[in-house]
């Protein structure tokens, strides 16, 4: 990672030395990877077996992963109020004791996944619990981006804000890289076992995950932002309901950008599996495609963030969402030919330009709609709202109409629909790069 010169400034003034920065970002994104791999694993697993170990075995195969994506699609409606809870908590009391407490509910709800019984075991207890398990897991997600996103971003100088604040999201990249590599890994169990106890071993696993994670949350410095509006006095008793009050209309555009690269992102990367697996497609090929395309993303989305802080929020944000719904048709066209660097190509284009360009924005973007003393909870309240009917929703709207019509075309469609969504929010959406 490039350094910069040997003191930079945040947008309070207060120095931050390279060293410390550089130290945030690392500690940041790798504590990030250890929280969304925990999130990321029940997607993958969702995709390729609860279905048939959750719900009843005599339903139609794309039934039951319908349910276990209804379960998954639980966890999103959770993430608001993670995000109302922490939001207070990063806001009042500090953003690293925040991400410390989402780690400690991440970490107990993932590791809990593995021990479930199945639904020959206990009958519906199983999706029962799995949905509890779920409903934690979208709790703790709810205050982690925001948390994550501002501990570089509050640190970063204005100048170079959309490049460092990229680097955050390098973290759920790293998770999701983490979490396909774990069950490639489990697959390669013969399928018998994998199907009995395989599955099971990338849940457990997170519990070297998360004590790792924790470790590195407790020594990871404060906000200089947040530290600066606490000794003056600035923080606010009631932060959720002081952002309603002065930003409706910021969490209201920070909920539109995220339909697109939200939506979209569950579309290239969970459902894609489910498809894959409709098309006869061998899930190892769709889950190593899956892993190229987040690799190749990791970097895009750097370029990307770096090109938002020399020409704008906007145009680079909108080049993701016109992207989207131009890529919608082909994207399933790559997967169709069954020709394996086809696949995988068709997956690096719909993650790297199209969701990387929004993602690597993103982070600087929404953070620069709020004030400091708010900004917690009007990011949390803005990107988690919007996640229930854009990432919760998308793949289970996608496999439904792939179970209704047995053809891609509808999901193509359905993307377009989200990209114009995001498109029209940037309409109204003032530039911010320039605020300090």
């Amino acid at each position: 990672m490039s350094t910069v010169q040997p003191s930079s400034r945040t947008r309070s003034g207060t120095a931050t030395p390279d060293r410390s920065l550089n130290r945030i970002v690392v500690a940041s994104v790798a504590g990030n990877a250890m929280e969304w791999y925990d999130f990321f694993v029940y997607g993958t697993a969702a995709a390729l077996v609860f279905g048939q170990l959750f719900f009843p075995a005599n339903a139609d195969p794309l039934i039951g992963t319908l349910g276990a994506f209804a379960a998954f699609a639980m966890g999103f409606v959770a993430r608001p109020l993670g995000g109302i809870v922490f939001g207070h908590i990063g806001d009042r009391y500090g953003r690293r004791t925040s991400l410390v407490w989402t780690l400690l509910i991440m970490g107990f709800a993932t590791f809990g996944v593995g021990l479930l019984p199945t639904y020959d075991q206990v009958g519906l207890w199983a999706p029962a619990a799995l949905v509890f398990m779920r409903l934690l897991q979208g709790i703790a997600s709810g205050g982690e981006w925001g948390g994550g996103v501002l501990m570089i971003s509050e640190n970063a100088p204005p100048e170079k804000r959309g490049y460092y604040a990229a680097w955050s999201q390098l973290g759920v990249g790293g998770g999701f890289v983490l979490s396909s590599a774990a069950f490639l890994g489990a697959q390669a169990l013969p399928h018998d076992q994998f199907v009995s106890w395989g599955w099971r071993l990338p849940f457990l696993a997170s519990i070297a995950i998360f004590a790792l994670g924790v470790y590195i949350r407790r020594n990871l410095p404060e906000s200089q932002d947040f530290e600066k509006a606490d000794q003056a006095g600035k923080t606010s008793h009631m932060p959720v309901i002081e952002v309603l009050r002065r930003h409706p209309k910021e969490i209201l555009m920070a909920m539109g950008l995220r339909v697109a690269e939200n939506g979209g992102a569950y579309i290239f990367l969970a459902f894609s599996l489910v498809y894959g697996k409709f098309a006869g497609i061998p899930s190892s090929t769709m889950l190593t495609g899956v892993m190229i395309a987040m690799v190749v993303e990791m970097f895009a989305m750097l370029l990307w963030g770096k090109l938002s802080d020399r020409i704008g929020r906007k145009p680079v944000y909108l080049i993701g969402a016109v992207s989207l719904m131009v890529m919608a048709f082909p994207f399933f066209w790559l997967l169709d030919t069954h020709v394996t660097p086809l696949v995988w190509l068709g997956l690096v284009l719909g993650t790297s330009l199209c969701h990387g360009a929004m993602i690597g924005t993103l982070p600087a973007l929404v953070g620069e709609l709020f004030s400091t003393e708010v900004r917690y909870s009007g990011v949390a309240l803005g990107h988690e709202v919007a996640s229930i009917f854009a990432g919760g929703l998308s793949p289970l709207i996608a496999i439904a109409l792939l179970s209704r019509f047995h053809a891609y075309w509808p999901v193509a469609v359905f993307l377009m629909l989200l990209g114009l969504v995001t498109v029209v929010t940037l309409a109204f959406t003032h530039e911010t790069r320039a605020r300090k």
